[in-house]
């Protein structure tokens, strides 16, 4: 008997949440007084905790993935082009150790946690959602980064959380310009300043928005080349050549902009579903962080378990 869900049955969620971005957003907002028993600061770990523990209070996920950006220059996007990502400053000792404290959570927490040090986060989520595809699961992507669009399909939604936005991938052209399986071939063509990505010169984000609507994509679009000089588009001509001269280029970009879906996935339940939490883990986690009583006890609630320490605390 097949094992997959009746095909009008609701899919279960997957969420896949963007850690880095999260982190970052914390480092860069929270205040720097929070310190951990060492003395080092742990603002964006409070930060991330507090979207963490939101997130699960809200959603009460099942199924949930945690995916942490650890590949560094060690990616394999940056053997197919060294620049790439060559225009982000490296990430302090202070905030290194706070990925780290923040990837301890979520495992004390019970979650998946994926990360790889040839892999992106993107990778990891798009390869996690494609593994679940078949057994009936729809993914909710907890990221604004407009790259992870391109993994959306009919039944999937984009979560930025800091903004309560929620998009699926019948939205994505309302947002980009283009459909979501375009957005790879979209940031090959004018680029993405983000990531280090040249693009074709002289093709901006209308333009490329106008190539992919006639087209649809890169592919063809080199395929019937010829046709570029006679669209309605200013400077068609010397886009054309530019886009002729430039092939070699484009196709490269759109190597890197692609997110793999074949990252390994080892270390997860293979259904990524919510574990039992490991209560010393998150014990030491809180007294090494010094979380406050109240993040206590949001902590071993959301893991389903009683954090005596924070409420004998409260009447010392």
């Amino acid at each position: 008997m097949s094992s997959l869900p009746d095909a009008g049955a609701p899919r279960p969620p997957l969420y896949l949440v963007d850690a880095s971005l999260y982190v970052f957003r914390a480092w860069h907002s929270m205040p720097d007084e929070f310190q951990d028993q060492q003395g080092w600061p742990t603002n964006a770990v409070h930060g991330f905790a507090r979207f963490l523990l939101d997130l699960l209070e809200r959603e009460r996920p099942r199924h949930i993935v945690v995916a942490f950006d650890e590949a560094l220059d060690g990616c394999f996007r940056h053997r197919l082009y060294a620049a790439y990502k060559a225009n982000r400053e490296p990430a302090p000792d202070a905030l290194r150790r706070q990925f780290a404290h923040c990837k301890a959570l979520c495992m004390a927490l019970g979650l998946a946690v994926l990360a790889h040090h040839q892999y992106e986060a993107d990778d990891l989520i798009g390869s996690a959602l494609h593994a679940r595809r078949d057994a009936g699961m729809r993914g909710v992507i907890v990221s604004a980064d407009k790259d992870l669009s391109q993994l959306l399909l009919e039944h999937d939604e984009q979560w930025d959380y800091a903004r309560n936005q929620r998009w699926g991938m019948a939205g994505v052209k309302a947002r980009h310009g283009v459909h979501a399986h375009q957005i790879a071939d979209y940031l090959a063509l004018c680029g993405d300043a983000v990531d280090n990505i040249p693009g074709v010169t002289g093709v901006g984000a209308k333009s490329a928005a106008v190539l992919l609507a006639h087209f649809g994509s890169l592919d063809i679009l080199y395929a019937r080349l010829d046709e570029v000089p006679f669209l309605r588009l200013r400077g068609a001509a010397q886009m054309a050549v530019r886009l002729r001269e430039q092939r070699e280029h484009a196709l490269l970009w759109r190597q890197l902009t692609t997110i793999a879906l074949d990252a390994p996935l080892d270390g997860a339940p293979g259904d990524f579903s919510r574990i039992s939490a490991d209560p010393q883990m998150l014990q030491g986690l809180c007294d090494a962080l010094r979380f406050g009583p109240l993040t206590r006890r949001r902590l071993f609630s959301a893991a389903g378990l009683t954090d005596t320490s924070s409420i004998a605390s409260e009447f010392a």
